[in-house]
């Protein structure tokens, strides 16, 4: 009876140690296929997302040529809201420039960001990220977050945190087509 009580302890042992070894592999393989983080100089990712403002779809890929300003926020993050006129003012003097933003709702909630989308009358596109897929791809963190990018597809700049008009419109130059540069 000992022997077998010895055997089982054993046993149980030898299959728990297995399986934390099974899981810290998991764990380590898992790290290694993450997505790397992105950095100002790589490639921006693609993505397509239905505007809500008149329901066409709007792709990054498709604006190559511009400078795209792509802001992550939600109606519940105070500087978020702040930030929003002054790129409303600046999306009516860069837009015809070459300057495109696209403003990335993370919000659960449709409706709560068309009303605000409405009462702040917004021109430039807004779109829903409902299943945050695209948030997860930017790794954005925390809100707002914006990422600016170059003519060709590529970061220029990565701002953590709100914006203010002078600072918006510095990179707003930073990122304007060649042809469109003072």
């Amino acid at each position: 009876m000992f022997k077998n009580k010895k055997m089982r302890l054993i046993f149980r042992t030898v299959v728990l140690a297995a399986l934390v070894i099974t899981t810290i592999l998991a764990l380590y393989i898992n790290s290694l296929q993450d997505d790397p983080v992105l950095a100002e100089g790589d490639q921006a990712r693609d993505f397509m997302l239905e505007r809500l403002d008149n329901g066409e779809d709007i792709q990054l890929s498709e604006l190559e040529g511009k400078g795209v300003m792509i802001n992550f926020w939600a109606t519940y993050c105070e500087p978020c809201k702040k930030e929003m006129p002054y790129m409303e003012e600046l999306y009516q003097k860069y837009q015809d420039e070459g300057i495109e933003i696209i403003a990335v709702s993370v919000d659960k909630n449709k409706m709560v960001i068309d009303n605000f989308y409405n009462r702040y009358d917004l021109s430039f596109p807004l779109v829903h990220d409902k299943n945050s897929t695209i948030m997860e791809l930017y790794q954005v963190q925390p809100l707002p977050t914006s990422y600016f990018i170059n003519p060709d597809g590529t970061i220029e700049r990565i701002v953590k945190g709100p914006l203010t008009l002078d600072r918006l419109e510095t990179y707003f130059n930073e990122i304007l087509p060649e042809n469109n540069q003072a």
